[in-house]
């Protein structure tokens, strides 16, 4: 086995760390990187963490309806473009064709993650348990805001009845 296979199949059976604690650095991918892969294509290795940041971030869901538009950019161009008909005809033809489009799109949005994520060379789950832990992390803290609050009502009840 070469080096550059066992580090693909290392990379590919250790657990990733946690969210928020990357050992690698982000780095965003330039305008035409993003583009190729909005398209479906495969990023570079030093992109991996991008591509998982990018699939489980706050934001996960409108990036990949992003990526969506940008996929349906070149078929709404030829309909524009080729299409016989009235320009209502061609826009409402568009509209109804991004309408189906977003409708397979978000039903299958998080296969279409998981499989983005796989290609990066992490683990298929990986995206789903990061964005669960992210939100054990989002729903523990909101439990203390609310538990801080309540406190400070009781404290401010109490002040107001010992008067």
């Amino acid at each position: 086995m070469t080096a550059t296979e066992q580090e693909h199949t290392t990379a590919m059976t250790t657990p990733a760390a946690e969210p928020g604690e990357s050992a690698e650095p982000i780095v965003r991918p330039a305008p035409h990187r993003w583009l190729w892969y909005a398209l479906g294509g495969r990023l570079p290795r030093r992109h991996r963490t991008w591509v998982l940041f990018d699939t489980t971030t706050d934001t996960w869901w409108m990036r990949h309806v992003a990526r969506s538009m940008v996929q349906l950019a070149v078929p709404i161009a030829l309909i524009m473009i080729f299409v016989p008909g009235s320009f209502g005809l061609r826009v409402g033809m568009c509209l109804l064709g991004i309408f189906l489009a977003l409708i397979y799109s978000t039903a299958y949005i998080a296969e279409t993650t998981e499989n983005r994520v796989k290609k990066a060379g992490y683990p298929v789950g990986t995206a789903l348990a990061h964005r669960d832990q992210a939100g054990l992390v989002r729903q523990r803290r909101e439990t203390e805001r609310k538990h801080a609050a309540a406190a400070k009502r009781a404290a401010r009840y109490q002040k107001r009845t010992d008067r």
